[in-house]
């Protein structure tokens, strides 16, 4: 399941359904309206292969990586947001759940910075 978080814009939902993408949005259609980031996570453990999507910084840490669900931190403008989750979902190293759980991602302008499970080391991937 890819999961928008409650403050992404709406506009950018749309575009990702209009593209044929699934995504869901917390306060929308899964979680509640009005989450707190520490309600979050243990959500995020009762659901399976989930990706979150989010623009909020306090989750680009590695200490979040977990095998149920990826965490994918935006450092784009928010119009662009769309376009960012379908890049990360189309890539090579991130197009599949299996590829993207575990899995802690910093995604900007120039690539992204993969954090894995019991990784040593990040991955960085330029566009």
């Amino acid at each position: 399941m890819n999961i928008l978080d409650e403050n992404i814009m709406i506009d950018q939902r749309i575009a990702l359904q209009t593209r044929g993408i699934a995504i869901h949005q917390i306060g929308f259609d899964v979680g509640r309206k009005g989450m707190k980031d520490e309600e979050l996570i243990p959500f995020l453990h009762s659901l399976r292969d989930s990706s979150f999507f989010t623009r909020d910084r306090d989750f680009d840490e590695r200490k979040f990586c977990h095998p149920r669900y990826c965490l994918v931190f935006l450092t784009i403008k928010r119009n662009d947001v769309a376009e960012f989750v379908r890049r990360v979902l189309h890539h090579t190293a991130t197009d599949t759940k299996a590829k993207r759980m575990g899995s802690v991602l910093r995604v900007s302008y120039e690539g992204m910075r993969i954090w894995k499970r019991n990784a040593d080391s990040a991955v960085y991937i330029r566009w």
